[in-house]
């Protein structure tokens, strides 16, 4: 195996962008003997000619000039590499506000690109309810958030518009009972929409679980004690979308928004807007990972 070596790579390119090894060596702070022994080592490595000698200037052969499009890219890559671990422009730390309920299944992976893109800079996540967030945002606690709304307040950028729809467990009959037990955590935004259709469709409800804790939902809906509502595509694996063949009310449609995404901040926030952005399209009706 036989690998190609950047210092030499960046000779040959000066020498073939300079037209002589004088100039190159000026250019890289080299003696013209170490530039000229490191072309020679490359030729031999290669098998390959690579500079036309013959006239005044050094010209570059077809094997060379073949070369030179490589080498360009290589050292291109080898720079941009050592500048994103090295420079003090990649550190430093974004503060990103997620509302609970649509973390899963977009967010991990847009950290996980977000991280291998500029793994000195740190992501602070901050799950917490839409209301909340945007109160956090507006006094500049945080940098960037996304929030579930049924319209969108200015200077923000709607990413997606799902359907809400009614989540039970598996082959569950909950969702029959009368009144119909509920499960939301205290400050849901999803809460007052889905008690104002059940109000308008004339069914009796009743509050089963209120509590802050998502799991104690997840628990209480996975064992069939109530049902809860959440953005299609967000519901986890143990519990399922339910078919109540118009029983239940249909709940009004949610946004999936973006906060401070405006203008042009520098490299490390656009490229996480552009990931956030990537991961919310919509995908055949469901929340896509990155």
């Amino acid at each position: 195996m036989r690998n190609l070596d950047i210092t030499t790579l960046r000779s040959f390119v000066a020498v073939a962008d300079s037209g002589g090894v004088t100039r190159a060596a000026g250019f890289l702070h080299l003696t013209q003997s170490a530039v000229s022994m490191q072309l020679k080592r490359l030729e031999e490595m290669l098998g390959l000619s690579l500079l036309d000698r013959t006239g005044r200037t050094i010209g570059l052969t077809a094997s060379g000039e073949q070369l030179l499009v490589y080498a360009r890219r290589m050292i291109a890559l080898n720079d941009e590499v050592i500048a994103r671990l090295t420079d003090q422009a990649y550190e430093g730390e974004i503060k990103l506000g997620v509302p609970h309920d649509i973390v899963y299944p977009a967010i991990p992976q847009v950290l996980k690109q977000f991280h291998a893109a500029f793994p000195r800079v740190r992501i602070l996540l901050e799950a917490s309810y839409t209301k909340t967030l945007k109160e956090q945002f507006a006094k500049g606690d945080c940098d960037l958030i996304v929030t579930t709304e049924t319209g969108l307040d200015q200077g923000g950028q709607m990413l997606a518009e799902k359907d809400l729809i009614w989540i039970g467990a598996p082959g569950g009959a909950a969702w029959r009972q009368r009144p119909l037990r509920l499960a939301f955590c205290r400050f849901c935004t999803f809460r007052p929409h889905v008690v104002k259709a059940l109000d308008a469709a004339g069914i009796d409800w009743e509050m089963a679980v209120d509590t802050e804790s998502d799991r104690t939902i997840e628990a209480a809906v996975s064992a069939d004690l109530a049902v809860h509502a959440m953005i299609d595509g967000t519901e986890p694996p143990y519990l399922e979308q339910v078919d109540h063949n118009s029983a239940l009310p249909i709940l009004a449609t949610q946004q999936i928004n973006l906060y401070g995404a405006q203008g042009s901040q520098g490299e490390v926030h656009n490229t996480l807007v552009a990931l956030l952005q990537n991961a919310f399209q919509p995908q055949t009706g469901r929340l896509r990972a990155v």
